[in-house]
């Protein structure tokens, strides 16, 4: 990710820019920073689990919201847009925006190539200073495999890894599980160029 000046901006005048802007942008503590482009399998996954989940919490209390509400985080002062957010009880917006969210239970990222080390770093570290925070999935889009962080004490996570089609992910904060052939329905990946291969093209050449 690049910034788009070096200069600082308040976050008021983050929010004025972006409300104009025809793309969007993260706000980390002063700093503007233009989001990538998603992906095919990006919107496939995000909208699986979304689908999902909006259906399993129907009679419950539970809210989930999708990569077009923005999350404050005040202590970090930034501003980011989760690719999925699930939400216990009412939720609480940031000065009665809408649009900014202050209190998720459960984050969901879909790694890109780009940001997938900002996702599983300071990004994770900037979403554990919220005080309702208290579980984390990483889904890989080029590949079956999902990490899973839940909060077991402060400042105190577990790390569970799946990689298996017929594996199933149970959230441990809600009550809900769902598998991967569910999750990455539809999901179609590249085909891995084996190193035998590659061999063989360069002796080709």
């Amino acid at each position: 990710m690049q910034i788009t000046q070096q200069r600082y901006y308040t976050p008021e005048e983050y929010l004025e820019l972006e409300e104009a802007a025809d793309y969007r942008s993260e706000y980390i503590n002063g700093q503007i920073i233009p989001m990538a482009g998603g992906t095919a399998n990006h919107n496939r996954i995000s909208l699986n689990l979304s689908a999902a989940l909006n259906f399993a919490f129907r009679q419950q209390d539970y809210e989930v919201f999708m990569g077009d509400v923005r999350l404050w985080i005040t202590q970090k002062r930034t501003y980011i847009y989760p690719d999925v957010m699930i939400l216990a009880g009412e939720p609480e917006f940031f000065n009665n925006r809408k649009d900014i969210i202050l209190n998720p239970q459960i984050i969901v990222e879909v790694l890109s190539k780009s940001t997938k080390g900002y996702d599983r770093e300071d990004k994770f570290q900037a979403y554990r200073t919220i005080s309702t925070f208290q579980e984390y999935l990483l889904i890989d889009q080029t590949q079956i495999h999902v990490e899973q962080f839940s909060k077991t004490g402060k400042k105190q996570w577990t790390l569970r890894e799946y990689d298996e089609e017929d594996e199933a992910i149970a959230l441990v904060t809600v009550p809900f599980e769902i598998s991967l052939q569910d999750l990455y329905n539809k999901v179609k990946f590249e085909p891995v160029e084996s190193e035998a291969e590659s061999a063989d093209v360069e002796g080709l050449g």
